[in-house]
């Protein structure tokens, strides 16, 4: 890459999916959980409400006149299982995901973590990857602005953290909820295909972060990729 003031913004990861395949660990979680409570839930209803919060996946699934305190302790139950099973199991970033993290911060690009994960997801996470925290310049949980994405909240605070105007931010998402947050925000966005969701809207799409060319934020920041209306935006193969 070659930096000029033009060239280099910031980059908003997103976590679950992203960054790193967490999926197993979280159906596994949830599974095991709402079983416990009697109930059950789909590898479908999974799918679908992946990157939301868990109070929003919770109305989702079972309606919005579950209880709150319901809602506080199943999610407690859950993402205590989830962790335990990150420590006991460990987690790999996935690949490409630490080339890009080197080369962004080489070229003098701000990154920011901008999860709807609990920040204690988020530090259990960091246990297994402690490579990752050398490249973020910040972290931001969806519980810190207390809006999940689609809201748009999230990623507006992580610019602001790194300084720098939403619309010079580009965010990096696996998820619908996520990309239409960053719409929202009045950012670009990369959508990784995974196969929980084999079909995303975004400004560019891959099928993993190996497949994003050398240029490709620089040309997002330039606006030299510009998204034909009504359709998911540029593939690249």
């Amino acid at each position: 890459m070659r930096v000029t003031s033009e060239t280099v913004g910031g980059v908003l990861w997103d976590l679950d999916g992203t960054l790193i395949d967490s999926a197993a660990h979280h159906w596994i979680a949830w599974h095991d959980t709402l079983a416990a409570e009697g109930r059950s839930v789909t590898p479908g209803d999974f799918a679908n409400t992946f990157g939301k919060r868990n109070d929003e996946i919770l109305h989702e699934l079972f309606g919005q006149g579950v209880e709150t305190e319901w809602i506080e302790r199943v999610s407690e139950a859950k993402e205590q299982t989830y962790r335990r099973r990150l420590r006991e199991r460990g987690l790999e970033l996935l690949p490409g995901a630490l080339a890009w993290f080197e080369r962004l911060r080489s070229a003098g690009w701000r990154q920011a973590l901008a999860s709807s994960a609990p920040r204690p997801n988020i530090d259990a996470a960091f246990e297994s990857l402690a490579p990752l925290g050398r490249y973020l310049d910040t972290v931001v949980s969806a519980d810190e602005v207390g809006r999940g994405k689609p809201d748009p909240a999230i990623f507006l605070e992580a610019a602001r953290r790194l300084g720098l105007p939403p619309g010079r931010c580009i965010v990096v998402e696996d998820a619908p909820a996520g990309l239409e947050g960053a719409r929202r925000a009045g950012m670009r966005s990369i959508g990784v295909l995974s196969e929980h969701h084999t079909r995303l809207e975004a400004d560019v799409v891959v099928p993993s972060l190996e497949a994003l060319p050398a240029d490709a934020f620089e040309v997002l920041l330039a606006r030299r990729w510009a998204k034909t209306p009504g359709r998911p935006g540029h593939t690249m193969a």
